[in-house]
């Protein structure tokens, strides 16, 4: 029991990003006083290098683009994908409250979503499942709207953009520039964009960086505090209940009361080798993950010391990953849906749809990883035409690989298929006979081993021009191969939680003033991935809903 505090609040959230930030919103929205506190010295977390997409069924935008989604086709697909791994009663809750969550931030703070069209369920022929997707991104957001230490301080992605910003249904399109007229307008819009922006002086964000930024003037606007470089070292406990935390800031421990509760948002443990190794399938390397450098578990930790049970920490949102030298994962998205590209073990033997939604990819190389067929890493061969037609790690279609990556073995590149085997170390006859029968199937529209192309998800990135947007043989030199490893754009496992938020013991009882959200948390999707968005879109709810919770409501 702590007597001496030196801060109260309301509400104490640890982590800011999406998760941090809506518990940190709602907080306000309910007239209750909160402090964000991040342990890194940005904001934004995970969220701010994501794609900043939602996936929350039966949402207003979706009723507005006409989809008909229901409750009941929701809750069908969710059956469908993650089953009874989950509650029920975590699972309606999400259903249910996540469309009122959408509906509060867009009518009442800055946190507003634009529908993304086509951008399909990942497991769309499921019951329940929509090929047209029910993926919403955020609006873009002018960056010149937040005050200059707010700009300073904010996470950002670093991805290659080229200083053009671009939302998740642009890149769709601009993928095919060299290839569809559709490409070409897009090209088009937002090249005008960025001259808007020269002459107007906007900065336009999109993306998981807008996200974030709408996330952080709603706070502001609403008089929300954030410190930052302030890690979290310790729950005060007082008999069951959490009544507090113990925070380090400019060199003092700091006693910071929650008279309501403190939530949890602080993320995974990506970045915790030694978490990884203890409940992850091997082999595993923080060096693989996308999530940022502060995601090392610490606040897991300390739910669990409070008594906290956890559940599903051997999976993570898993993200087939290309590490150049010196740089971070370049998380393969879209690469693994353009034809002309095959992903083969260390026997040169292809073992999966090279195009199924990421998540299922890294869950199939480790269930197809062998002695004699390592699938870690695996290697990703593409030909010359399918390099000249599309983006590829980043690159615009016919731009050179960095000098830097072929000298350094990143990218291999040989003019025959047999002396690309020997380069990545593959038996040169197994995969010249994979590749030709890839080839086959490719010429014939249809993958009979692995069913690539089936699937309307494998289809959103593929080339529309082809008769299968996904298959085109492997037949012009030089050919390329790069390393793919099974990373993450974060830990799925984590404190289990109730349809309110609060985090449960063992056996069921919750420990009062205690709420998690986020991956910080076990989360409500199980061990799938259902849909764009089913990260930050739960992670949202249940802050929205575990401060709902403090207050009363």
């Amino acid at each position: 029991m702590n007597n001496t505090w030196d801060h109260t609040y309301d509400v104490v959230v640890a982590g800011s990003g999406a998760a941090g930030m809506a518990a940190a919103i709602t907080a306000r929205l309910r007239g209750l006083s909160v402090l964000v506190v991040e342990k890194t010295d940005r904001y934004g977390g995970t969220t701010a290098l994501s794609g900043g997409a939602i996936w929350v069924p039966n949402n207003f935008h979706l009723d507005a683009a006409g989809l008909g989604d229901t409750p009941e086709k929701a809750r069908a697909y969710l059956e469908a994908t993650v089953g009874d791994r989950v509650p029920a009663a975590r699972k309606d809750a999400y259903l249910r409250h996540g469309p009122k969550m959408v509906r509060e931030f867009h009518d009442r703070t800055d946190v507003k979503f634009v529908y993304t069209p086509g951008y399909s369920d990942y497991f769309p022929e499921e019951l329940g499942g929509y090929p047209q997707g029910r993926s919403i991104e955020p609006r873009i957001f002018d960056f010149k709207k937040l005050a200059p230490e707010q700009r300073a301080t904010m996470r950002r992605a670093g991805l290659p953009t080229y200083g053009l910003t671009i939302t998740s249904h642009d890149f769709r399109h601009l993928n095919m520039v060299a290839r569809t007229w559709a490409g070409k307008r897009t090209s088009a819009k937002v090249g005008a964009r960025a001259v808007k922006a020269l002459l107007t002086g906007r900065k336009p964000l999109s993306l998981g960086e807008a996200l974030v930024a709408r996330m952080r003037h709603s706070l502001d606007t609403l008089g929300g505090e954030l410190w930052l470089s302030a890690p979290l070292t310790e729950l005060v406990r007082d008999g069951g209940r959490i009544t507090g935390v113990r925070v380090s800031r400019d060199g003092r421990d700091l006693a910071v009361r929650a008279i309501g509760g403190v939530v949890l948002a602080s993320g995974g443990f990506s970045h915790n080798q030694e978490l990884r190794e203890r409940y992850l399938p091997s082999p595993t390397s923080g060096e693989w993950s996308a999530a940022p450098e502060g995601q090392t578990g610490d606040a897991l930790e300390l739910g669990m010391a409070a008594g906290g049970a956890v559940d599903l920490m051997d999976k993570v949102w898993g993200a087939p990953s290309a590490v150049p030298p010196g740089g971070k994962p370049f998380f393969l998205v879209a690469d693994r849906g353009i034809p002309g590209m095959v992903i083969v073990d260390s026997a040169g033997q292809r073992y999966a749809n090279e195009a199924a939604p990421y998540h299922r990819f890294v869950d199939v190389m480790y269930a197809n990883n062998r002695l004699d067929a390592t699938t870690v890493p695996s290697w990703m061969i593409l030909d010359a035409t399918s390099k000249a037609r599309y983006i590829f790690l980043g690159l615009f279609p016919g731009q050179a690989f960095p000098k830097a990556w072929l000298e350094s073995g990143f990218v291999k590149k040989a003019a025959s298929i047999e002396e690309l085997a020997t380069e990545i170390g593959a038996p040169p006859k197994q995969l010249r006979a994979a590749v030709d029968r890839f080839n086959g199937f490719a010429r014939g529209g249809r993958d009979e081993d692995f069913h690539r192309g089936d699937s309307v998800y494998d289809r959103y990135y593929g080339d529309p021009t082809l008769p299968n947007p996904n298959l085109a043989p492997l037949e012009k030199g030089p050919y390329y191969a790069v390393p793919v490893h099974p990373g993450d754009i974060g830990t799925k496992g984590g404190l289990v939680t109730d349809a309110t938020g609060r985090v449960q013991r063992e056996d069921g009882t919750v420990i009062e003033g205690l709420y998690a959200s986020g991956n910080v948390s076990a989360a409500v999707m199980g061990e799938t991935y259902p849909g764009p968005g089913a990260t930050i879109g739960p992670a949202m709810t249940f802050s929205w809903l575990a401060v709902n919770h403090i207050a009363g409501l």
